[in-house]
C-alpha cells in the first residue's frame, strides 16, 4: 500500500475507533429513562412524553459524533447537561407551535403573522359559541333545523341594505365559506359549469400560495375565455367575446399588483351596463373585501364591497380576515336569486365554515353595524396617527437608552396595509432603528424571534427597525424587556 494511503487508512481507523468510544459514553434510552434523575419529570409530563424527548436528545449527541463536531470533553459537558437538554425538548415536544408573535414589521395584514388580528368581541363570542351548545343550526322560533348563514346574512342586509343591484332594488344575499379562493370557485361552478366565463387578460393574477385565478376557473368547470392584452382591455373586447356560450363576465381585483404606464380597463359601470344589456350575470372578485371607507384614512383605488353593489355587481367575492378585519372566510354577497343557487350547489357542504367563524364574524359585522371600527384591531391600526405611533416610539426608545448596548434613532417610515391589499397605499409612520452593541442585526433579529413572546422585525440599512403601528400598545413595555433582554451578549 502507498505511504499516503496507509497513513490515511491509519487516520480513518483512529477516527472509527474514536467514534466508537465516544458513542459508547451515550446510556441506552431504557437506561437513560429509568435513572433516578428523571423520576420528577415522569412524575410531571408522564414516561411516553420524558421518553420521547430522551430519544430525540441522545439521537441529537449520536448526529453530533457522527458528523465530527463532539469530542470526548464536549460529550461528558453534554451527558453533564443531559436533564436540562430534557427539560428544554420536553417544553418544545408538550408546547403550542401555533404561538402569538408581535408583529412591528408594519405591515398590517401580514400574511404569514396570521393576517387580521381578531376583536376583543370577537374572542369572546367565539368562547360562547365553542364552550356550550348554540343554535347554529336551530331556529329557536319555530324549533325547526335553521340555516347557519341567517346569524351573520341578518347583519351583511343590513349594511348593505340600501345598495342596489343591476340598478334595482333586488334583494341582497350573502353565505360564508372558508376562503375567498371557495368563494370564486363557487360563484363560477354554480354560475358557468360547461359554459364560458369571459376575464381580461391583465386580471389574470396569481396570489400567495400558487394561487391562480385561470386554476380555479378550470377546477370550477367554467371555460376561461381571456379577451384584451395585458395591459390593455376595452369594453368592446367582452362584447365582441360573448357567444351564446358565455355564462358569466369576470372581472378580478388585482390585489398584489399594480400595472401603470400604457393600460386601459373598462370601467365597472360599463360592464354593469354589458352585462345588463345581454343578461349575464357580473361577478366581481375583490379580494379583499372592504366595508370601512379606506378614503377617510387617504387610503383611494379600493374599491369597496358596497360601492360594487351599488354599481350594479350582481355577486361580488372577498375575504374576510383580510380589510374586513375578521376570521378568514370567503363572503359572496349579491343578488338573493343567485346566492340562492350557490347555496344548492352540493359543494357548498364542503366549503362552508364551522361555529367559530360565524361567532368571530357576527361578532365583527356587528362592531361595524354599531359603527365602533376602532373595535377592530386591523381598522384601529390604519387609523392610528404618525403623532400618536411617535410619541410610543419615543417612550421606547427613552427606556432602551438607559442602556449603554443600545443606539437608538427615530426615524421617518411608511407602514403598509399587506395581505393583498391596496398595494400602492402606505401609511407614513415613525421607526425606531436599533442598534446592538457586539451584534450584527440579523443576529439580533434571530434573538427577537427565538424569544417568548417571539417579536417579529425587520432589518434595514444595518438596523433593526421597529414599527409599532402593528404593536398593541399594551406590549411595548413586552417589546423594551425582550429587547434589553436579548442585547445581552452573555
Amino acid at each position: 500500500m502507498p505511504p499516503f494511503l496507509a497513513a490515511w487508512d491509519n487516520r480513518a481507523r483512529m477516527s472509527l475507533s474514536s467514534k466508537s468510544d465516544l458513542y459508547r459514553k451515550l446510556p441506552s434510552l431504557d437506561e437513560f429513562v429509568r435513572g433516578p434523575h428523571l423520576a420528577p419529570l415522569i412524575a410531571r409530563d408522564g414516561r411516553p412524553a420524558v421518553t420521547n424527548a430522551a430519544r430525540v436528545v441522545l439521537e441529537r449527541l449520536r448526529h453530533e459524533i457522527s458528523t465530527g463536531h463532539l469530542d470526548s470533553s464536549a460529550i461528558d459537558l453534554a451527558l453533564a447537561g443531559l436533564v436540562p437538554a430534557m427539560e428544554r425538548e420536553i417544553r418544545i415536544s408538550l408546547g403550542y407551535a401555533l404561538r402569538p408573535v408581535i408583529n412591528a414589521t408594519g405591515v398590517i395584514l401580514h400574511t404569514n403573522l396570521g393576517r387580521a388580528p381578531i376583536a376583543r368581541s370577537a374572542i369572546e363570542q367565539i368562547g360562547h359559541a365553542a364552550g356550550r351548545y348554540s343554535n347554529l343550526e336551530f331556529d329557536l322560533n319555530t324549533g325547526e333545523r335553521g340555516e347557519r348563514d341567517s346569524h351573520v346574512d341578518r347583519l351583511f342586509r343590513q349594511l348593505f341594505h340600501g345598495e342596489a343591484v343591476n340598478g334595482e332594488k333586488y334583494p341582497i344575499s350573502s353565505i360564508v365559506l372558508n376562503n375567498n379562493a371557495a368563494a370564486v370557485w363557487l360563484a363560477l361552478n354554480t354560475l358557468a359549469a360547461g359554459g364560458e366565463v369571459i376575464v381580461s387578460r391583465g386580471e389574470l393574477v396569481e396570489i400567495g400560495g400558487s394561487f391562480r385565478i385561470p386554476d380555479v376557473m378550470q377546477q370550477s368547470n367554467g371555460v376561461l375565455r381571456e379577451v384584451g392584452t395585458t395591459n390593455r382591455t376595452r369594453i368592446s373586447d367582452y362584447e365582441k367575446a360573448i357567444s351564446d356560450n358565455t355564462r358569466v363576465l369576470l372581472r378580478v381585483h388585482r390585489s398584489n399588483f399594480q400595472i401603470t404606464g400604457f393600460t386601459e380597463q373598462p370601467s365597472l359601470q360599463e360592464l354593469v351596463t354589458l352585462a345588463r344589456e345581454r343578461s349575464i350575470p357580473l361577478v366581481e372578485d375583490l379580494g379583499s373585501g372592504a366595508i370601512f371607507d379606506l378614503r377617510s384614512i387617504g387610503i383611494s383605488g379600493e374599491t369597496g364591497v358596497a360601492e360594487s353593489l351599488r354599481a350594479g355587481v350582481d355577486v361580488v367575492t372577498y375575504s374576510g380576515d383580510k380589510l374586513l378585519g375578521g376570521p378568514q372566510a370567503g363572503m359572496l354577497t349579491g343578488r338573493a336569486d343567485l346566492i340562492r343557487r350557490m347555496r344548492s350547489n352540493s359543494l357548498f357542504r364542503a366549503l362552508r365554515v364551522d361555529k367559530l367563524t360565524y361567532a368571530a364574524l357576527e361578532a365583527t359585522l356587528l362592531a361595524y353595524v354599531k359603527g365602533e371600527h376602532d373595535a377592530i384591531p386591523a381598522l384601529r391600526m390604519m387609523r392610528l396617527t404618525k403623532d400618536s405611533i411617535s410619541m410610543r416610539a419615543e417612550a421606547v426608545g427613552r427606556a432602551l437608552r438607559t442602556s449603554p448596548q443600545f443606539q437608538i434613532e427615530l426615524i421617518d417610515g411608511e407602514s403598509v396595509i399587506g395581505g393583498g391589499a391596496a398595494p400602492s397605499a402606505t401609511l407614513p409612520t415613525r421607526l425606531l432603528a436599533i442598534t446592538v452593541k457586539k451584534l450584527r442585526p440579523d443576529e439580533l433579529l434571530s434573538r427577537l424571534r427565538g424569544a417568548d413572546p417571539p417579536v417579529i422585525a425587520r432589518v434595514q440599512d444595518d438596523r433593526v427597525l421597529l414599527d409599532l403601528r402593528t404593536v398593541f400598545p399594551e406590549q411595548d413595555d413586552a417589546i423594551v424587556a425582550t429587547l434589553r433582554a436579548q442585547a445581552d451578549p452573555a
